[in-house]
């Protein structure tokens, strides 16, 4: 288990630095130095006084990924790729186009997130399963097929209807919670409520279309049919055999969303106004600031590969045959 896991990590070592040099090169081979400048500026008339200075005082006035005026190790440390991108495997991002220290915001916006994303994960996951697991139950009959119709309802429906008619029903309507904003401490709770609410109803529909297909694969195995054999009741055999073996295909589905704890969700954030990352990130898109548009696909891409590495490692747990292997 341990050289299983040891392999895993020596894995992401190689897609980080792919991720980190195909990052780079979007940035300063596509979008050049002087572009950048130039957008920042905004002026009719650009002079190449003007992108000169912007760019030395921004720190992008360094070649890319060699500096042949300076010597020793300083040809590879003062260019932009030392500076700009292999300073984000240390996770010292720096200071972003206004001059903030990126950072310091991220320890700020990060908790936010967290609030609205963990909730969000742990009740739509403990919904979805749960209601995937009561349909495998009745499979066949009218509530499967009622219930696989709302589900294609709700999937069809966009997420932002959900956002708008809660903050207009909920919120504004029957008054039982914020439209916006965020409070801190326990006051925490009535901002984060409303978000949640519909953050888990945005994706109810397609995850327990998802869950019930997993689950129906179980239910065809022969392991599930001898333990009807041995005279086992639905609900065990539902949630201690076909849940336990349907769980790889269930953490698998979970790595996608890893990313999003972190990250927040940009159109929740953006709604309610709730100081997270996503609006972070929205923001800076807005404020062409490509410093802290550059750190968080960093950091989105390490926080993807550190979720796909505990989902291997989540492996070893759940299932033997990858443990013994």
């Amino acid at each position: 288990m341990t050289a299983y896991i040891v392999r895993r990590c020596l894995y992401a070592v190689p897609i980080l630095v792919g991720v980190n040099l195909v990052t780079f090169w979007l940035f300063f081979f596509v979008n050049t130095p002087d572009d950048m400048a130039r957008l920042a500026l905004g002026a009719k008339h650009v002079t190449p006084e003007m992108v000169a200075g912007w760019k030395q005082q921004h720190g992008y006035d360094r070649p890319l990924l060699f500096n042949s005026a300076v010597r020793g190790t300083g040809k590879l440390t003062e260019t932009l790729f030392y500076r700009k991108s292999l300073r984000l495997f240390l996770l010292d991002f720096g200071s972003s186009d206004g001059g903030r220290d990126i950072g310091h915001d991220i320890a700020q916006r990060m908790g936010p997130s967290l609030a609205i994303a963990v909730p969000t994960l742990l009740v739509a996951l403990a919904v979805e399963v749960g209601i995937a697991l009561l349909i495998v139950m009745f499979r066949g009959s009218y509530i499967d097929l009622f219930a696989l119709l709302i589900c294609i309802v709700l999937m069809s429906i966009s997420l932002l209807f959900y956002v708008i008619g809660g903050q207009y029903l909920i919120g504004k309507v029957w008054r039982l919670a914020p439209i916006s904003g965020f409070g801190d401490g326990v006051d925490a709770w009535r901002f984060v409520a409303l978000p949640v609410f519909i953050g888990v109803l945005g994706g109810v529909g397609a995850g327990v279309r998802v869950y019930r297909t997993y689950f129906l694969e179980e239910e065809g195995r022969d392991f599930i049919r001898t333990a009807r054999a041995k005279g086992l009741t639905d609900g065990v055999v539902l949630f201690r055999h076909v849940l336990g073996n349907a769980m790889i295909p269930v953490l698998t589905g979970l790595v996608v969303v890893l990313p999003s704890l972190f990250l927040g969700s940009l159109i929740m954030e953006s709604f309610f106004g709730i100081p997270g990352l996503g609006s972070y990130t929205i923001e800076a898109i807005q404020n062409q600031d490509f410093a802290i548009v550059r750190a968080m696909v960093f950091l989105g891409s390490l926080l993807y590969v550190l979720g796909l590495l505990l989902t291997d490692i989540s492996y070893t747990l759940v299932d033997p045959r990858v443990r013994l292997g």
